[in-house]
């Protein structure tokens, strides 16, 4: 489909959408209910909705409904006031932006109009510093040559100014001619596709013959986009409004679930199910004692003939009884916690980029906790792990080596000697790297030469050059200078073949201004350029012996290639070349396919070696991360050798004998397939050997392994630790996320290009480099970095810390309500099994939004271990991974705590006043005076540091219950007129306190002491470590993997690995076996919802991931 835009047409603008911009969710009129509908797609809000109704049938509700609809509205209005506001900020920006004024051309005379009233086919007039309201085609610029330099910050995250230039068809046309220019555009509909544009325009008479001009990506202007260093331009508006390429590019993320989100709904299937057995069970029981007893007591006064739903009110009511059982406080609770780690990431003054003025950014407020659960890295190469800095070193032409002795090209007697002498080949490679490119020389205010350049390697490459006296003057439309030694060269750029990641090559067709020769000037990657090398008599070993010399020393290489053309054979080849750019459909295919045609026959002038450094703290920070278990893959459009030296250079990979690399190549199916049999049968056999194994394979390879044998390659995958993935694609890269991530792996994907972005989107969390290549993958990304080393501190600090804080706060929260909700079951069996309510509805109301909630909130603040510590012993991070601390087992052990607690605030509230003439208001005060004191112990005893903020959250809570009850019981009306002061004054009240805490933190207490003594697991060694003051690595606990060994020999290989078709035993309650893990499959109670896919067998275990770190 394409579209036809007019150009200065105002009969045709109705045709399009105007320039408004639109980012509002919600109007005035459909915010209440989208909002609602929003929300209560939800299955627990559907839940708690469900409840809510019910408890407004006065028959079945055993507590006010306040007691429900209070909470549910608190939290849906919190929830809807943040949505509201969020929307309210998108409206006053999308407002901003509408009501910019901006100058268009209207009947020849240029107007000032609101950037909302741009339509189609208007020409829109910028001025320096503007920014670009819609997406323009460029027809005019104040430059005689026709170039613009625009800022694309906003849109690609690329700081380096690009040039944009107007269509042949514009060239010559004077400003007045601008204004009433007539013509057609013709363009495919709106598309978010950035780094493409392929359109033809025809103008009219008397401005040009109807003759067709083609459009690329450099001819526009795209909105978000701003105008530098150029006095005016135009364009013509042919995307406006939502339809812009930006606007077609924005959209809602789909929210990624965590490993913890995922438990939490399995948890909560499981009460629900535990919940309706409950009702069933004690609503068969209510309804016998209904009828076999009740109707013996004259006091309870049941109708002899009940309505026909009469069976149903019992169970009803145990229903709404027991709904407490899911807390309704726990998503809010989660947010809240989850928003303020994604603060502390950013508030990480130990993250922050010197260099750039960066700070660390969480861009995904919901995955912290999954930080701690990573167990794949995926990783790009340049420009994540390297600085992307390139500097050019080394190069060989003509067979001779130029740099090899002091490792700088640049200050090489004998290459220096070959310029001064004119060497004709040296002068050729030069006038390649000084040509063949896309950098715009520009002058600074002080005369000195500066290059923009969209590539690092282009700029390395100028800039060499113009050390080596070849300077780049000065670009000027189809024109270029040259400088080589005070000689002025001239240049007409006749065509650019692009580069493209299939093609991995640029080729530039230039005319010689002092020779009048056609030249076709060639760089790009060896097996791009070697190929099409075919010069009679020319010996390419030596190019080829290059090349793998300089890969073994980390080095990037480019070869150079030349070749001189006929006039003929280059008019012939132009005409195709013009028909292939003309075309609407399949143009970078057509295009591809004819440049293959001038490609050929290529003279190789020799290969340059460019070095980019390894980025400060890259090897101690993956050696760190390998030591928690952590493994990692590197994908990179590297060759093999390069990626290898800088895999063995950043502690990636091992050399021998202590790591070994396998080989996954091949050009045919049969091939691909031999070499990957081989590879994993090594992979079995040396499995359970101490060696450190990783494949290598490349991107041919790859392509025919994920078509093919993706069974037996993702079987490769589940045994290795390390893989190098060279020469891949970003499709490639995406395609081995999901890989991973389908064997139920956690994993991280980190890079600093635009190639990386469809890899960061796919892993389950994408981090993003704030690079030199913009900031495309950190815009895209869950968590945005200035440094790679930075990645260690965000997973085991902040990953861990996360981890370990959400596991808490959402087992407690399904603690606390089972607590209440157990006292009420108790409290029906001692009255007829008939679903009343022990507490009254206000103290069930701020029983679950105040006395519990706001205590254990301050968990974000708990450290179970400082960052020092975790700093230096990496390796617990594999409880984090293993799931160990929220599990069936771990959830099974708070469900049990709540049952205890509940029986023991029942039997001593009942037993101390069951002699006495008591009302029920006073009897349901102590127990729940009880359940307070129980949760302000429990919450103190499982912190493990406090801040003066912790303490006054727990006991200024636990104060506020009595100050706030107190003033209560002053008010007659509300049913509980002096209570607590008649409590105050009875001694029996205190010591049934006490007893209530003896008895029930009595058996938790000796068991925590018990296995903190004498089975002490690393984490309490270390704890024991820091508060002794001692040394807390190292010493004391050995090497971390003996103390990791199980005592059993039947548990002695447990694998954060580990297989999905193993029997996995969860840790007893109050154990800490490492055995634990969030992957199991086996038979459990809890685990009502199991993955769709199991993990392949796996033999790797833990005990072999720290092996020889």
């Amino acid at each position: 489909m394409k579209r036809f835009v007019y150009i200065n047409d105002d009969s045709f603008q109705d045709s399009f959408c105007d320039n408004r911009i639109s980012n509002r969710k919600y109007t005035i009129l459909n915010f209440l209910p989208k909002n609602l509908l929003e929300q209560f797609s939800r299955f627990m809000n559907q839940y708690f909705l469900l409840i809510a109704c019910l408890q407004l049938w006065p028959l079945i509700t055993p507590v006010n409904p306040a007691s429900t609809w209070g909470p549910l509205i608190f939290i849906f209005s919190v929830s809807s006031s943040k949505e509201a506001w969020d929307d309210y900020n998108r409206y006053l920006s999308d407002k901003k932006a509408n009501e910019k004024k901006v100058w268009v051309v209207k009947e020849g005379i240029r107007n000032q109009i609101e950037a909302q009233d741009i339509h189609v086919g208007k020409i829109v007039w910028l001025r320096e510093n503007d920014e670009v309201p819609c997406d323009l085609v460029l027809i005019g610029t104040s430059d005689p040559q026709g170039i613009c330099f625009v800022e694309t910050a906003a849109l690609d995250g690329e700081t380096d100014l690009k040039t944009r230039v107007i269509p042949s068809a514009c060239v010559g046309l004077a400003s007045e001619q601008l204004h009433k220019i007539k013509g057609v555009i013709e363009c495919p509909n709106p598309d978010n596709d950035i780094r493409r544009f392929d359109s033809n325009m025809r103008l009219f008479p008397p401005f040009l013959d109807n003759d067709i001009c083609p459009l690329t990506i450099n001819n526009t202007l795209l909105q978000s986009c701003y105008l530098r260093n150029t006095d005016w331009a135009c364009g013509v508006a042919v995307y406006t409004g939502n339809e812009t390429k930006l606007g077609m590019s924005r959209g809602i993320a789909e929210p990624k679930l965590t490993a913890v989100d995922a438990m939490i709904d399995k948890l909560t299937g499981a009460i629900f199910l535990f919940q309706l057995v409950v009702v069933v069970v004690l609503g068969f029981a209510g309804n016998i004692w209904k009828d076999t007893e009740a109707r013996k007591q004259w006091y309870v006064m049941y109708p002899i003939e009940g309505p026909w739903y009469e069976l149903l009110v019992i169970p009803l009511r145990f229903e709404l009884l027991c709904s407490i059982m899911i807390p309704i406080s726990i998503k809010v609770s989660l947010d809240l916690v989850k928003t303020i780690y994604a603060k502390f990431i950013e508030w990480d003054e130990e993250m922050f980029d010197q260099d750039t003025n960066t700070p660390a950014h969480a861009a995904n407020t919901a995955i912290s906790e999954d930080l701690g659960q990573v167990e794949y890295i995926l990783t790009d190469k340049t420009g994540t792990l390297t600085e992307n800095s390139m500097v050019f070193r080394r190069c060989c032409i003509s067979g001779i080596f130029y740099g090899n002795e002091n490792g700088d090209a640049l200050k090489d007697a004998a290459l220096l000697n070959a310029i001064s002498n004119n060497v004709p080949d040296v002068i050729r490679f030069l006038t390649v790297m000084t040509i063949c490119n896309t950098v715009i020389p520009v002058k600074s205010i002080g005369g000195a030469m500066m290059y923009k350049a969209l590539s690092q390697d282009e700029y390395a490459l100028v800039n060499a050059a113009s050390q080596l006296h070849m300077v780049l003057i000065s670009k000027s439309g189809n024109f270029l200078q040259v400088n080589f030694r005070g000689v002025a060269l001239q240049y007409e750029i006749l065509d650019i073949l692009e580069f493209t990641s299939d093609r991995k090559r640029m080729s530039v067709v230039v005319k010689d201004c002092q020779t009048e020769k056609i030249i076709l000037l060639s760089k790009g990657a060896d097996e791009a350029i070697l190929p099409h090398a075919s010069v009679a008599g020319q010996q390419l070993r030596p190019f080829i012996d290059a090349v793998e010399q300089y890969a073994l020393l980390g080095l990037r290489t480019l070869c150079f290639g030349w070749r001189e053309l006929d006039e003929g054979e280059y008019i012939e080849w132009s005409r195709m070349f013009k028909e292939a750019n003309s075309t609407l459909t399949d143009r970078e295919w057509k295009l591809a396919e004819v440049c293959q045609k001038l490609e050929h026959h290529i003279e190789i002038l020799g290969v340059a070696a460019i070095e980019d450094r390894l980025q400060d703290g890259v090897p101690e920070t993956i050696e760190t991360l390998r030591k928690s278990g952590i493994n990692f893959w590197m994908l990179t459009g590297d060759k093999q050798s390069t990626a290898i030296q800088i895999a063995l250079s950043c502690n990636f990979i091992s050399s021998e004998p202590r790591g070994q690399l396998l080989f996954l190549n091949g050009r045919t199916e049969d091939e691909v397939f031999r070499s990957l049999e081989m590879v994993l049968r090594t992979m079995k056999i040396t499995s359970s050997e101490p060696k450190e194994i990783a494949f290598v394979v490349d991107g041919v390879a790859l392509e025919i392994i994920l078509k093919q044998f993706k069974v037996s390659f993702t079987e490769l995958a589940t045994l290795s630790r390390t893989a190098i993935c060279c020469r891949v694609t970003p499709s490639q890269k995406a395609q081995l996320v999901e890989l991973l991530k389908s064997c139920d792996y956690r994993t991280l994907a980190i890079g600093d290009g635009g190639n990386d972005v469809r890899m960061i989107q796919q892993a389950d969390i994408g981090v993003g480099i704030s690079g030199r290549e913009g900031l495309q993958a950190a815009r895209a990304a869950d968590y945005s970095i200035g440094k790679f080393r930075f990645l260690k501190r965000l997973i085991l600090v902040h990953g861990r810390y996360s981890y370990n804080r959400t596991a808490f706060l959402s087992q407690y929260s399904f603690y606390k309500s089972l607590l209440l909700c157990f006292i009420q079951i108790l409290f029906s069996l001692f009255s007829g099994v008939s679903g009343s309510s022990l507490f009254n509805s206000v103290s069930l109301m701020a029983y679950n939004v105040f006395y519990t909630s706001i205590p254990v909130l301050t968990c974000f603040l708990d450290k179970d271990l400082s960052e020092k510590t975790v700093m230096q012993n990496p390796q617990i991070l594999a409880y984090c991974q293993a799931g160990r601390i929220l599990n069936p087992t771990t959830f099974a052990g708070w469900f049990g705590r709540s049952a205890y607690h509940a029986l023991v605030v029942f039997l001593v509230t009942m037993h101390a006043y069951a002699g006495e003439k008591s009302e029920i208001e006073e009897v349901s005060m102590v127990a729940l005076s009880g359940c307070i004191w129980l949760q302000a112990l429990v919450v103190t005893l499982e912190m493990n540091s406090f801040t003066i903020l912790q303490h006054i959250a727990i006991w200024g809570n636990f104060l506020a219950f009595y100050v706030i009850n107190s003033i209560v019981s002053t008010i007659p009306r509300l049913g509980m007129y002096t209570i607590m002061f008649r409590l105050f004054r009875q001694s029996s009240y205190w010591v049934t306190m006490i007893l209530i805490l003896a008895i029930g933190m009595g058996p938790v207490l000796a068991i925590k002491y018990f296995r903190y003594t004498y089975k002490p697991n690393i984490i309490n060694i270390l704890q024991h470590q820091e508060r002794s003051g001692g040394p807390v690595y190292a010493m004391g606990i050995g090497n971390l993997e003996s103390q990791l060994r199980p005592m059993d020999s039947d548990l002695s290989s447990l694998s954060v690995t580990q297989s999905k078709s193993r029997n996995t035993v969860h840790e007893p309650l109050l154990s800490d076996s490492p055995t634990a893990t969030r992957r199991s499959v086996g038979p459990s109670t809890f685990e009502f919802f199991p993955s769709a896919q199991s993990r392949l067998s796996s033999t790797s275990t833990y005990n072999r991931n720290f092996k020889n770190n």
